[in-house]
């Protein structure tokens, strides 16, 4: 299968170990992956801040630049619910259907269409699963607890396999962490109120580490952990899947 691997702008420029942790995943698979050097932003970001037509724009882009592609993989939730969700809205048609339809997160990719056996290494860390809400809710990979179709959580399946890893419980699994793209700017104190709201009960919860689908969630925990809970490890579940140690 040849697959286009899309690794989103925040990836790129802030957290690159994560897009390297999803091609070493994709190539152990045995997955044929290229990294199209001419792709740019789904659009996310714009979309949230009102740019519809602007991310019209990005989306017409992206499709020419990985319409080639038998699947388009990225190592992000949120990205992923923007090719699939909203990328069909904003340009409408059968073609742009079929086209979301081949668009996967990283873990949904490598466990669902690729089927490939969970990592056996050794993991032996409390691990807190945020949940992200595009993962939940856009996505349903899992069940949001309002309710709403269940789907399965590759990110848990996956990480389950690992040996000695203890995925913790937590009182509020599927709260917003406060990042929501632009909304960390313009509502910045309520953001981070969220965000703290998050560390505690994984804190709470005695986690060594915290993990995700979605790297822009991680980086807004990880910003607030650096200052407010330094004992927590962030780590993409890329990077731990792919064996990266948390010491």
């Amino acid at each position: 299968m040849r697959v286009g691997l899309f690794v989103p702008c925040h990836v790129d420029q802030l957290w690159p170990e994560v897009g390297l942790a999803a091609l070493d995943l994709l190539e152990r698979a045995g997955a044929r992956v290229e990294f199209p050097t001419d792709q740019t932003c789904c659009g996310q970001a714009l979309l949230s801040a009102g740019g519809h037509d602007e991310a019209r724009a990005l989306a017409r882009r992206f499709a020419r630049v990985f319409d080639r592609y038998d699947a388009v993989v990225a190592p992000s939730a949120s990205c992923t619910a923007m090719l699939r969700v909203h990328h069909p809205l904003l340009l409408g048609g059968a073609e742009a259907q079929a086209f979301a339809a081949r668009c996967y997160e990283l873990c949904e990719f490598l466990h669902g269409v690729l089927r490939v056996a969970p990592p056996t290494h050794a993991f032996p860390h409390r691990v807190a699963l945020h949940a992200g809400c595009h993962a939940l809710r856009e996505l349903r990979l899992g069940r949001a607890s309002e309710g709403g179709p269940r789907g399965e959580d590759p990110v848990r399946a996956l990480l389950s396999g690992l040996r000695s890893i203890e995925i913790v419980s937590l009182a509020r699994a599927d709260e917003c962490c406060g990042f929501g793209g632009v909304f960390s700017l313009v509502e910045d104190a309520v953001s981070c109120r969220m965000g703290l709201d998050r560390l505690d009960d994984q804190r709470a919860a005695r986690a060594e580490v915290v993990t995700s689908s979605d790297p822009s969630c991680l980086l807004h925990l990880a910003s607030l952990a650096r200052r407010h809970a330094p004992e927590l490890r962030v780590l993409h579940v890329a990077q731990i899947l792919a064996g990266e140690k948390s010491a």
